[in-house]
């Protein structure tokens, strides 16, 4: 046996062992959060077609929104069993089990608020504009955005007609990733997707950066860095995100709940509406 395999069966030996010790921290962590619930709304069993859009969309957006908040709430727990086994270990290991398993993980978990956000403004904006029909169907037009269009704004308009039930979505959607987050994680999605996020557990970066004087105009430099974010902050971070999509989810049922009370009142109207 060569020198490489040797030390490459040390180091698969090494990471068996540090998984072995997060599942191990994670079976003894205490549930945190909550998980989002499938299919949770009923639909009547016989609509006409012009509703197959809505109840399409319906399933595939309340499942998919349901699987990114239950990841979001797993990938907390996971980052605090990790926290937990890389407390004791000195630099070297550290570095070695975040290279391993920790980067993506965290890389993942921190980007996902800002993912539930804009799949809640994108959900939204679909389901009202279909909703939309049963307010004034002869009036009602096709006319939402292409889909790379859609954002937030996007969803207001769509979702006006629906009162206190939009409103209530749309002040829980903008709450997830607010200026707090972004804040205390270095902006991480735009600094991660456009120039050089934060690392995590250890690294330095931003060692340089360029300013504006509002008062003068000038330019100039600014020397230092950003420590890495800390797994233990991380955990706390996404915990209060996690809230915050549960509430969003809760206010998105309600919204959804309302729509198809209108749809149930429509169909019923049309069928009353035929000749016998």
């Amino acid at each position: 046996m060569t020198d490489l395999n040797v030390e490459s069966l040390k180091a698969v030996g090494a990471d068996v062992g540090m998984y072995r010790a997060y599942r191990e921290a994670r079976a003894h962590l205490p549930l945190a959060g909550r998980f989002m619930p499938y299919n949770w709304y009923t639909l009547p069993e016989k609509m006409s077609a012009l509703w197959m859009a809505y109840s399409l969309m319906l399933g595939e957006f309340s499942t998919e929104l349901a699987n990114t908040i239950n990841d979001l709430t797993n990938h907390v727990q996971r980052l605090q069993a990790w926290a937990t086994v890389i407390e004791p270990m000195d630099d070297n290991e550290k570095m070695a089990v975040t290279h391993e398993f920790i980067d993506v993980l965290a890389t993942n978990a921190v980007n996902l608020p800002y993912v539930i956000k804009s799949r809640f403004a994108f959900a939204t904006a679909h389901l009202c504009h279909q909703a939309n029909m049963t307010r004034d169907f002869a009036s009602w037009q096709d006319d939402l955005p292409l889909d790379v269009e859609i954002d937030l704004n996007t969803s207001g308009i769509y979702g006006r007609g629906w009162g206190k039930k939009y409103n209530r979505v749309k002040l829980a959607v903008e709450a997830i990733g607010g200026q707090a987050f972004k804040d205390a994680t270095g902006d991480f999605r735009n600094a991660y997707n456009h120039r050089f996020s934060p690392r995590f557990v250890f690294g330095v970066t931003g060692m340089v950066t360029r300013h504006k004087n509002t008062g003068t105009g000038q330019f100039y430099y600014g020397f230092g860095g950003r420590d890495a974010l800390a797994l233990t902050d991380i955990v706390d971070l996404l915990g209060a995100e996690c809230t915050r999509t549960y509430t969003a989810f809760e206010a998105l049922q309600r919204l959804v709940d309302e729509q198809i009370k209108a749809i149930v009142n429509l169909e019923a109207s049309a069928q009353a509406a035929k000749p016998a």
